[in-house]
């Protein structure tokens, strides 16, 4: 089943159960979907962005609302703060488990070693390294910054 059938089957069944952060949610989800099968729809292709695309834009999603959740939290605005974070959780839930900050430091660690990176030179090898491996499940802003630490 495709990524796009579940976020369809997931909102009939929120509009079921009457949760609007979860109808609204997944509503901005497939919308945004839509709007990039516009954006890439040729004559060749007429059947839409395929999951990794969708995946790529629940990411960029996902970056947007933690991007607001930290502006929230400076304004102490804890009600728009909840319903960010309720975002995220829904918008998550379509992507593959993403590993904790303890996993993605030994993985940086050791792709470091593996490569011999000696500094900061090395900081684009070494990301290149850990994104041929581990595209759908790390975070790569944490890998970037925690790279750069690492090889100061």
């Amino acid at each position: 089943m495709s990524l796009r059938t579940k976020i369809e089957i997931k909102l009939q069944n929120a509009l079921r159960e009457r949760n609007k952060l979860q109808v609204s949610t997944l509503r901005l989800i497939l919308a945004a979907v839509k709007d990039r099968d516009i954006a890439t729809r040729t004559h060749d292709n007429r059947a839409g962005i395929k999951d990794d695309d969708i995946k790529l834009l629940l990411k960029k999603m996902i970056k947007q609302r933690n991007e607001s959740i930290e502006i929230y939290k400076k304004n102490n605005r804890t009600d728009l703060l909840e319903i960010e974070k309720g975002e995220v959780e829904i918008i998550s839930s379509f992507l593959p488990k993403q590993l904790s900050d303890a996993e993605t430091l030994k993985i940086c660690k050791e792709t470091i070693q593996s490569i011999k990176a000696q500094g900061p030179k090395d900081i684009g090898k070494v990301i290149g390294a850990i994104k041929e491996k581990y595209v759908n499940i790390l975070d790569f802003s944490k890998v970037g910054s925690l790279v750069k630490e690492i090889l100061k």
